[in-house]
């Protein structure tokens, strides 16, 4: 199948189950227009999240990755008046537009997005006794996932879920071979996982409007 007909799936999708309101759709069009990389979850992706997020029964929800947003208010949308969403992002730019689309959705008191390398600013929601969180999703630097899991198991408590995007890479990652910093990060991600006692994981194969990939799903079982 061609990604032509991938796309219009997920449009047909996305228009049956997870259509846009305003603030979804300005949030994407001010992306667009500061010049942000369309490197984001799709729609029927966010409402996978959001329902995620609403399963789980997340009041609070970690987020290492933000870019414009977008699905950090899918994923804030989920959570109920007194809950917490924190999102790290490495560019002062990119988190000057998540923090204003969260602001016209009536998001910004309950998601905040904290600016700098995450692997700075992990160590400190630590410090500040920030956890546990109960959702954990990871979509940023690739090479370094396999720490940010690290993280993330620091951060949370048995029956948290850790999601992580980007993880067939194309299907580059059955590639031993590769010498793509993302594809070797992430088959350390999976070495990680697989051997961790604590994680009980799976991941699934997609493919839609952002092409072949997929997420790799762990609940913390102790």
């Amino acid at each position: 199948m061609s990604q032509e007909r991938w796309s219009a799936v997920d449009d047909y999708l996305t228009d049956m189950l997870a259509p846009a309101d305003e603030a979804l759709t300005a949030a994407l069009a001010d992306s667009d227009a500061a010049g942000l990389p369309a490197i984001g979850v799709t729609p029927p992706q966010g409402k996978f999240l959001h329902l995620l997020a609403r399963l789980q029964g997340a009041r609070t929800i970690l987020e290492i990755g933000t870019l414009g947003g977008y699905s950090t208010m899918w994923l804030a949308r989920a959570l109920p008046e007194d809950g917490r969403l924190i999102s790290l992002e490495y560019s002062p730019e990119h988190a000057d537009v998540a923090r204003a689309n969260l602001a016209r959705a009536g998001l910004d008191k309950v998601a905040e997005v904290r600016t700098g390398a995450a692997l700075d600013t992990l160590p400190r929601l630590a410090d500040e006794g920030a956890g546990p969180f109960d959702l954990v999703f990871i979509d940023a630097d690739k090479p370094n996932n396999p720490r940010y899991a690290e993280w993330a198991l620091r951060l949370t408590r048995p029956g948290s879920l850790v999601v992580v995007d980007n993880v067939v890479r194309g299907g580059a990652i059955t590639d031993e071979s590769s010498r793509d910093p993302a594809v070797i990060a992430t088959r350390e991600l999976f070495d990680l996982v697989a051997r961790d006692p604590r994680l009980d994981a799976t991941a699934l194969q997609t493919v839609g409007g952002k092409g072949y990939d997929g997420m790799l799903l762990a609940r913390v079982a102790a």
